[in-house]
């Protein structure tokens, strides 16, 4: 009996605050750079964005679509679809395959939103309720439907099996390239792109998230004494998958092996996590890619720099890696772009590929003074070479939404 179909990573694209493709945002992780800044361009009156207790976030700067995307219509789209559809590009070319894909009915494309085409719906809004306008966009619906990103890309690149977005807050992207994953390996398609994109950052998301009291006004620090908060961040993230074979059969330049991914739910609190989810999560990936705790040599936190969540995350890795936690290197590269929001697991996702790729380990920066309670190796300020074979990514939501995925170098 043969075994089960094996999924490999043959291209990545990315947009974010600190760099709108893959070699920019991966050096400037290299380097410690942030991309913390103050609020700007918010479409929206002065008086109110002046009110504001927070000023800070982590935007996409420099963003030209005209220059970036393949189908005009994308040009008409909310700001998350752009992301969504220039990310695309750049995994397709790197990915060689020939678009439009020749059997669009064996492909399929996942790319999720935690929260859709928020900025139309505040310009609509803004226009009706504020201004007193009446008219309104006539694409508005397409717009801020949280598909409207999967589906452009699909008919972009010719993708006629299933196409979809995935919402789950903070684990969207990974949720994302899970489902891909099986979706591969049991045969329903041989290629795919899985990720998610998120352009949230506007008046009323930030009214928003400063009411729940998880933002802080000054910089994202995980695992540090001083963090008091999390940056919003926007951007996306995306991974072109392929069954093994059918990759090798082209002569694809295979960049990693995609070989886990578990997902739990905490079933308990809306806001305050709990350890169970995260344990199962990160157990069942480490089952699903048939490796120990002790054969992963890097794991991307999903590390927001809130109160809570850091001191769960570590005892959860403590309690699945046992001994092993002690001699893994771990960093939050939130730190750097902020907190993308469900387009988080998708960029993190291309840093583990990277990770693999370079034998390299971003670093956590602003980490000065380490929360006693956060006493692993998070790799601090500094980034450091690193033989890595397998790399661990972890995204944990709101509403205890749990996923994890597991990365392994290319086969040979």
């Amino acid at each position: 009996m043969p075994g089960p179909r094996r999924v490999v990573v043959t291209g990545t694209g990315v947009v974010t605050p600190i760099g709108n493709d893959v070699p920019t945002f991966w050096s400037a992780l290299k380097e410690g750079r942030s991309g913390v800044g103050p609020l700007r361009d918010i479409d929206f009156e002065e008086r109110y964005v002046r009110d504001l207790f927070i000023q800070i976030a982590c935007q996409v700067k420099d963003f030209d679509p005209k220059t970036r995307i393949r189908n005009r219509l994308l040009l008409l789209a909310d700001r998350y679809s752009q992301f969504a559809g220039a990310a695309a590009v750049e995994a397709f070319a790197q990915s060689k395959l020939e678009v439009p894909l020749r059997d669009g009915y064996r492909s399929a494309c996942i790319i999720g939103s935690g929260a859709g085409g928020l900025n139309t719906i505040e310009w609509a809004y803004n226009q009706l309720f504020t201004k007193n306008r009446r008219g309104n966009d006539p694409l508005m619906l397409l717009k801020f439907i949280g598909s409207s990103a999967a589906a452009h890309v699909g008919i972009d690149y010719g993708i006629k099996g299933p196409t979809f977005g995935t919402v789950s807050a903070c684990a969207t992207a990974t949720h994302a390239i899970g489902l891909m994953l099986r979706f591969i390996r049991e045969g329903l398609v041989d290629i795919g792109i899985a990720g998610a994109s998120e352009a949230a950052i506007n008046y009323g998301s930030m009214k928003a998230w400063q009411a729940i009291r998880v933002l802080s006004p000054d910089g994202c620090f995980p695992f540090c004494k001083k963090r008091n908060g999390t940056v919003l961040g926007e951007g996306a993230g995306v991974l072109v998958l392929e069954e093994l074979e059918h990759a090798k059969a082209r002569g694809a330049n295979i960049l990693a092996e995609l070989k886990g991914f578990g997902m739990a739910s905490d079933a308990k609190d809306m806001i305050n996590p709990d350890i169970e989810g995260p344990k199962e999560a990160m157990r069942q990936a480490l089952q699903d890619a048939r490796i120990t705790p002790s054969e992963v040599d890097y794991l991307n936190a999903h590390g927001t720099a809130t109160a809570l969540n850091d001191i769960n995350e570590t005892r959860a890795i403590k309690e699945v890696f046992g001994n092993a936690a002690n001699k893994l290197a771990i960093s939050s590269t939130k730190s750097m772009h902020g907190h993308l929001l469900g387009a988080s697991g998708g960029v993190e996702a291309v840093a583990c590929v990277k990770a693999i790729e370079e034998s390299f380990v971003p670093p956590t920066i602003g980490l000065s003074v380490p929360d006693p309670n956060c006493d692993l190796d998070y790799v601090p300020n500094v980034g450091r070479p690193l033989k890595v074979c397998h790399a661990m990514s972890n995204s944990f939501a709101f509403g205890g939404l749990n996923a994890v995925l597991v990365f392994g170098p290319a086969p040979a």
